[in-house]
């Protein structure tokens, strides 16, 4: 297989108003998305959010009631799946139990009436390039999870597709397994240059692989953006909650000012009045009996322990704030944190530095 010829073929998708309702419903609502040359796109959302519907207009399988979908420059919407050249990477791997890994892997080329010995010497370097090297022979039940999920990936390259799609591809697989997979994966794309979109409900799994993310609701676009930049800023309440651990604890606004209590936590840009705030707090930024930190770049809270849990590599602290809301706090048990591990009902005080503080407007846009 020339990877080469891989790179110099992959293609950026262009999405532009793209709407499918089933009656009152709307999987896709208007959506708009350009998806570079390359990249390694992850569409995240929760389960009925629209993310495998616009996986699944992108591959052809499903007609979109409006809206475009273009291949470099070129219009796909009415084009049938055949035709589309992409590779796609089922949940459930959809490997053929009579074939053998070789001869699963060139079916798509047998459909394209590659000669054989053509067939043979793009297998190999496929079965090379999954680490299956000598496995072509064997059936697909005498192969684990991982190996089955390899002969899929070989499958859907090995035809040398413009675009890549994949639609959960490591949910069956055990933990160790699937986070060991995803470094694999994001080493696979990174050999081939092929660009991707890959559909996951597992926020780590999205910040792990992606060079970007496109977090979906109610088949809206919430954020599209690095990992970086969506878990440390968040556009809105809906991406903050759902991407890692956080806690929102609503803020006072007068004028642009925003307030925890009396503390004064940010400014705000110029909003409606009546545009409500929130306070991100996350696990990992919180200290726990902070000692001398000073009051202008710490912001404090003080509260009572409801639970210490020791987790393996962390420990986390449930803490009941004076004002009632419960945060976590997360911490390396590698390290000696003052009070992380705290018994039920002691008081603590908790602090986080100034510059960790996210602030979001709560609610989202809904029809």
């Amino acid at each position: 297989m020339n990877e080469s010829s891989i790179v110099d073929s992959a293609l950026p998708i262009s999405i532009r108003g793209l709407t499918k309702q089933y009656g009152q419903l709307y999987a896709l609502d208007t959506v708009d998305l350009d998806i570079k040359s390359g990249e390694f796109l992850t569409l995240l959302g929760p389960s009925g959010s629209g993310k495998t519907t616009l996986l699944m207009a992108i591959a052809g399988f499903n007609r979109p009631d409006a809206g475009s979908i273009r291949f470099g420059d070129k219009e796909m919407i009415l084009t049938p799946p055949h035709k589309r050249e992409v590779g796609m990477v089922f949940q459930s791997y959809a490997l053929f139990p009579h074939m053998s890994v070789a001869e699963n892997i060139a079916y798509p080329l047998k459909l394209r009436r590659v000669n054989k010995s053509e067939r043979r010497e793009r297998v190999n370097k496929a079965l090379d390039t999954v680490q299956l090297s000598g496995l072509g022979e064997r059936h697909i039940d005498q192969l684990s999870g991982g190996q089955r999920q390899r002969v899929a990936l070989a499958r859907a390259f090995v035809f040398e597709p413009r675009i890549l799609l994949m639609d959960e591809p490591l949910s069956a697989l055990d933990k160790k397994l699937r986070e060991r997979m995803q470094i694999e994966l994001k080493d696979l794309h990174r050999q081939l240059g092929v660009t991707t979109v890959y559909v996951t409900h597992d926020q780590r799994e999205a910040l792990t692989m992606s060079d970007r993310i496109a977090v979906i609701d109610n088949g809206q676009l919430m954020q599209v953006d690095a990992p970086q930049v969506i878990y440390n800023q968040p556009s809105n309440a809906f991406v903050a909650d759902f991407i890692g651990e956080s806690t929102m604890i609503p803020l006072k606004r007068t004028g642009n000012e925003l307030f925890v209590g009396d503390e004064r936590v940010s400014s705000v840009p110029d909003t409606p009045a009546e545009t409500d705030w929130s306070l991100v707090i996350r696990p990992e930024r919180l200290m726990v009996e902070p000692g001398t930190a000073d009051r202008d770049s710490t912001l404090f809270f003080n509260g009572t322990v409801k639970e210490s849990v020791f987790q393996g590599e962390t420990a986390l602290l449930l803490v009941v704030l004076d004002d009632g809301t419960e945060v976590s706090v997360r911490s390396s048990t590698g390290t000696a944190t003052p009070g992380i591990t705290a018994n039920p009902g002691s008081q603590v005080q908790l602090a986080i530095f100034r510059r960790d503080i996210i602030v979001v407007p709560t609610g989202n846009s809904q029809r």
